[in-house]
């Protein structure tokens, strides 16, 4: 049991010094992952479309 509570203690601690984003800096994260994540679908789409295309042709 004391180890339990030295282990909460210690999360407790740790989770002080965490540096949390504030509200704004959160969403603007979000907003770049989720254009970064549509531009990398896109971008992998085409290629997998047109060398399959390609492939078609070939064989």
């Amino acid at each position: 049991m004391v180890k339990i509570q030295q282990f909460l203690a210690d999360v407790k601690f740790e989770m002080s010094k965490v540096s949390w984003p504030t509200w704004e800096e959160l969403k603007g994260s979000t907003y770049v992952v989720l254009w970064l994540s549509l531009v990398l679908i896109v971008f992998l789409f085409l290629v997998d479309f047109f060398l399959a295309k390609i492939l078609n042709i070939i064989l």
